[in-house]
């Protein structure tokens, strides 16, 4: 045991220097005291509705890469220090519920900082806390190794081998806490430990959250105003009812002859970069414009001559499916916030390799196979959710044929869910006044999500609250050519540094700089950087080597 914490103190005196090499100060540190182990096993049980399982002192681990995984950064483990594993569960109300279970990572050198990792999907897994954060550099030490006591959720339920991911929501308490309270519920359960095994709480509390992840963080900033001091939320699933409904709609238009097949996909990939690549000034395969670029390709281009089929030309069928997806999808009565309508798909990396949700169109849209029902594992993943959620979550029928659906025979139940789900609430002053940061990410060639739809909540914010109000406290930056797990073109970037700086130290974070690296330990060299500009801004070409971020400049 002794030379164990030798090696842990060795290894946290150099993560010192690593910590001030990456932007976080030291905050009031503490430590598990010196019998660490002792301090550690003392946190098993738990009288109320909250309690801990499981809590074993590990040692310092080293660095893994896999040699597959569905993203890049997911075939990394990064090196992490000697810590407490608290794993736990809480209660439910209902005995029908599933319990909602975490895992909590307490450092034995801790900074006096805490860091919530997000979800994905439909969760239904339990987030560890000992990943890569969203968007975080492949080379920069973990944020448990820079001393943050880390945690996550599997937001109150775990889905079975073959099981439909929203099974759970036929269960209202289980779909609630989904929605919102096991995330809350967590993070104070997680403050309790905290106290409990360093005798004082957090300084600062940090929530980073990607797709499913990043609605929970914009839902904290919104509901629990008072409860983080900095939020990351990349590509959110904000307007979450809309987004199951417009991923439907899209499905259901290639189910016959408007389904287009990979070699299709890059044709249309080929034509928008044959479009809009030179827009910027520069020929590096990449749309920096995409917003420009959507108001000036036409699809319509494509189209087949008479009697000419194949995979160089598009249908009538296959165009009007990408005008719908598109297009924006608009409800029949008003959701939550004043909200009727979700805003449509943009353009730009629609041929992006397809391997699990890494991709563009094939990966998240068309899939492999035309729609089918039930949905099959070759369907686009945006039809496998959507018509699921159809199922599951609004009709709540898992038997539906989604052809026959109708929104307005369940509007009651729409309203009910997006009050719920849809974190579109822009009134932010009190997260805003208590001195809460926030920075959102949106991937402009993202086919999960629409990222239109977290620009328009961040505009409806600077409506709400005034634009130089909003720019106190709020970022928004947006990054082209990235997909939705952040492929395709420079996606890593230092988000937890920058909200540490901003939130600590009252550095707000102008364009930031982000890079493309390859999986290789330990330098993970990067391929290519770009500047991350600041919304409305968009990388500008100067002069220089496309692939370093210092040949673009950041305007309108």
């Amino acid at each position: 045991m002794e030379t164990m914490v030798r090696k842990v103190v060795k290894l946290c005196a150099w993560l010192v220097g690593a910590a001030a090499v990456t932007g976080v100060g030291a905050a009031s540190a503490a430590t598990l005291a010196e019998d660490a182990d002792t301090v550690c096993k003392g946190l098993i049980g738990g009288a109320d509705a909250v309690k801990i399982d499981s809590a074993a002192l590990l040692a310092p681990s080293q660095l893994a890469i896999a040699e597959r995984g569905p993203t890049p950064s997911g075939r990394i483990t990064p090196a992490n220090p000697g810590f407490c594993k608290v794993l736990g569960h809480i209660d439910p109300v209902d005995p029908k519920a599933p319990p909602i279970k975490f895992q909590v990572n307490l450092p034995v050198e801790w900074n006096g900082r805490s860091l919530q990792y997000g979800g994905g999907g439909f969760n239904g897994v339990l987030i560890t806390g000992l990943a890569l954060p969203p968007a975080y550099p492949f080379d920069k030490p973990s944020p448990l190794a820079r001393g943050f006591v880390t945690y996550g959720t599997d937001s109150g339920h775990q889905t079975k081998q073959g099981e439909p991911p929203q099974v759970f929501a036929l269960n209202d308490e289980a779909f609630e806490n989904f929605a919102h309270r096991a995330y809350k519920k967590v993070r104070d359960a997680a403050v309790a430990l905290m106290e409990r095994a360093y005798g004082k709480k957090p300084e600062k509390m940090y929530f980073m959250g990607s797709s499913e992840g990043g609605r929970e963080g914009l839902t904290m900033a919104q509901r629990y105003p008072d409860d983080f001091d900095g939020i990351f939320a990349r590509v959110p699933v904000i307007n979450w009812v809309g987004l199951q409904h417009a991923g439907t709609r899209s499905g259901l238009v290639t189910m016959g002859e408007g389904w287009i097949n990979p070699a299709q996909v890059k044709l249309v990939g080929e034509a928008v970069r044959a479009a809009c690549d030179k827009a910027d000034g520069s020929d590096d395969a990449l749309v920096q414009d995409p917003v420009a670029c959507k108001a000036a390709f036409k699809v319509e281009t494509l189209r087949c001559a008479a009697g000419q089929s194949g995979d160089q030309c598009l249908t009538e069928a296959q165009i009007k499916a990408v005008n719908t997806l598109h297009a924006t999808y608009t409800f029949p009565f008003v959701l939550a916030n004043g909200l009727d309508d979700y805003p449509g798909w943009g353009v730009s990396g629609e041929d992006t390799p397809a391997i699990g949700p890494t991709g563009g169109w094939t990966a998240w849209w068309l899939g492999t196979a035309p729609p089918a029902q039930p949905p099959a594992p070759n369907n686009g993943i945006a039809w496998i959710y959507g018509a699921g959620g159809i199922q599951y979550v609004f009709a709540r029928d898992p038997k539906l044929d989604v052809t026959t659906y109708k929104v307005e025979e369940h509007k009651a139940r729409l309203l009910e869910v997006s009050k719920l789900m849809d974190s579109t609430d822009p009134d932010l002053s009190r997260f805003r006044a208590r001195g809460g940061r926030l920075i959102v990410l949106e991937h402009m060639a993202d086919y999960a999500q629409s990222p239109y739809a977290g620009i328009r909540y961040f505009e409806s914010v600077e409506r709400k609250l005034g634009k130089a109000e909003t720019a106190e406290f709020a970022r928004l930056y947006t990054a082209p050519g990235v997909d939705h797990v952040g492929s395709g073109a420079p996606a890593n970037v230092d988000m937890l540094s920058a909200l540490v700086g901003w939130v600590e130290q009252g550095k707000a974070p102008g364009d930031l700089e982000v890079s493309e690296q390859k999986v290789e330990a330990p330098s993970f060299a990067v391929a290519r950087s770009l500047p991350l500009c600041r919304w409305p801004a968009w990388p500008h070409y100067k002069s220089g080597p496309v692939t370093e971020a210092s040949s673009f400049t950041c305007a309108p």
